[in-house]
């Protein structure tokens, strides 16, 4: 299990690699339309809230063509991402949009999508290989801001880069206050289907990280809510199982400096009204000054947790073997 761990371990050293990589320059865009799945499309979430209060719009497309029609409208510059360079989806969309004669950059370690990039002469930013597209995030992510970045999208954040990086670092290490974080929502979750609730443009974006992790390392149903969203809804669901869900859910949550006030009170609220039927496992509160590093402060504790939680429960967090079995099957059809 220490691959995974190592590749987890590594993504300081990963944002550093990005804050030397050179934007291509391509063109001037105020509107990006970011296509990608999986760890490789939660590069596009990622960017999209460091991107919110700068006045750009990331939005982001997970999913097969056609282009939404507001793109064909904005022309807005399309970032596809795939960290294969084989996503099925992906490589759809990129060829409607390039077929529409959208602008298009990309981010890939090869594959089909990287053939193509040559082929058209497209933009790119071509990311080391070698490892699961959920552990090479911050690869996606830096390489997404950097190509914002050469698109005037958003201004230099190498320094945000190297504060994020660092964060990284410090979190990760073994021992330390976030470590012991991690390990404590992980014992706490152990046997429990995990709930992650996020109230803001960066704890909600993270929210997803938390449930997609726990997915691929642990290998257990997990889901992202958001506030204040759920408790017009989800808070009612808690009624009527309190006994099962008592037993075998877990709720953590997550929070940054920009939730709004409102938020934080509903949180407190809706703990206190659902606390009979769903224990609240934890909370993890960001760090940093950046937007990006406050996220990847989250990131870090999200991303070790899903690793102790698979060791705890005595599953390789490395391969995800129903995936690949899926994407064979697609191929037979």
């Amino acid at each position: 299990m220490s691959e995974m761990l190592d590749q987890i371990r590594s993504l300081g050293d990963q944002l550093r690699w990005a804050s030397e990589v050179s934007p291509p320059h391509t063109g001037t865009f105020s509107e990006v339309l970011f296509a990608g799945m999986g760890g490789s499309g939660i590069a596009g979430d990622y960017a999209a809230s460091v991107a919110l209060p700068l006045g750009t719009r990331v939005a982001v497309h997970k999913g097969y063509g056609p282009l939404p029609a507001w793109a064909i409208r904005v022309r807005p510059l399309v970032i596809a991402a795939s960290y294969s360079g084989n996503t099925e989806e992906t490589l759809d969309f990129v060829t409607a949009a390039s077929e529409s004669g959208m602008p298009v950059a990309t981010i890939t370690t090869g594959g089909r999508l990287a053939e193509l990039t040559q082929d058209n002469k497209w933009a790119t930013i071509s990311v080391p290989a070698g490892m699961q597209p959920r552990a090479a995030a911050g690869y996606m992510i830096g390489a997404t801001l950097r190509l914002l970045e050469g698109a005037m999208s958003i201004d230099d954040h190498r320094l945000a880069f190297n504060e994020a990086a660092d964060l990284a670092d410090a979190m990760s290490a073994e021992g330390g206050e976030a470590w012991a974080l991690a390990e404590e929502i992980a014992t706490g979750l152990q046997g429990r289907i995990p709930i992650i609730y996020g109230g803001g443009s960066i704890s909600s974006v993270v929210a997803q990280r938390w449930k997609t992790q726990v997915n691929e390392n642990a290998k257990v149903p997990s889901w992202y809510s958001v506030l204040p969203e759920l408790d017009h809804n989800e808070i009612v669901g808690w009624e009527t199982m309190p006994t099962m869900t008592r037993e075998n859910v877990g709720i953590v949550v997550l929070r940054d400096e920009s939730d709004h006030d409102r938020v934080r009170r509903r949180i407190a609220h809706t703990r206190e009204l659902t606390i009979d039927a769903v224990p609240w496992v934890g909370e993890v509160v960001s760090r940093g000054s950046s937007r990006l590093a406050r996220l990847i402060s989250l990131t870090v504790v999200g991303d070790l947790m899903s690793w102790m939680l698979a060791e705890r429960l005595g599953v390789d967090p490395t391969p995800v073997v129903t995936i690949e079995k899926l994407k064979k099957l697609l191929v037979e059809d």
